[in-house]
């Protein structure tokens, strides 16, 4: 079993298309499989649909395949066992309520192997296993004030790693004092 830690990244208020580059690389960057990667992501209400929205468009063109072949992005999981697990967690957060907006499943044109789609998991609460494990993520859950953000980032056992991405230096320099976590 791997050690559980998360990593948590607050995306607040404003945006370009490089904080979306980065929360895919993040969440996806060695599978997921690495105990740093992007676990839980925190986005303000008023981004949150565009921000979703880009990074389900950038989901859909990432090259699944043999991470030996020209142009691969995200290859299979570790193990059959790992493959299993985080199967059973997105049947378990679709089960609680969340929604399964991209992914989920093996890749159509991959029959055999340990792939399993980029996936990303809305409209989760703060008692959803999904949301209170380490799942290789990303989970989405908006916030609507930096108070209500920094309180859901301290809200874990792990918090190995965070991050905060943000046009606003002030606002970076604050939030990233406030969490508790082993390094930002």
């Amino acid at each position: 079993m791997f050690i559980q830690v998360m990593i948590l990244i607050l995306i607040y208020l404003f945006f370009h298309l490089t904080a979306v580059e980065w929360t895919a690389f993040g969440c996806f960057w060695t599978n997921g499989q690495i105990c740093s990667a992007t676990s839980r992501l925190l986005v303000h209400e008023n981004i949150a649909t565009e921000l979703v929205d880009r990074l389900v468009k950038l989901c859909k063109n990432i090259k699944i395949s043999d991470p030996l072949e020209e142009g691969c992005r995200l290859g299979p999981v570790v193990s059959g066992g790992q493959y299993e697990k985080i199967l059973k967690f997105i049947l378990t957060a679709e089960s609680e309520g969340a929604t399964i907006l991209f992914g989920g499943a093996r890749p159509k044109h991959l029959n055999k192997g340990f792939f399993i789609e980029p996936t990303i998991i809305t409209d989760v609460n703060t008692s959803m296993q999904i949301w209170r494990e380490e799942v290789f993520g990303p989970v989405v859950k908006t916030f609507s004030t930096e108070d209500e953000a920094i309180e859901l980032a301290n809200d874990t056992h792990y918090g190995l790693g965070a991050a905060v991405i943000s046009n606003d230096l002030e606002r970076c320099d604050r939030v990233s004092k406030a969490f508790r976590a082993g390094i930002v």
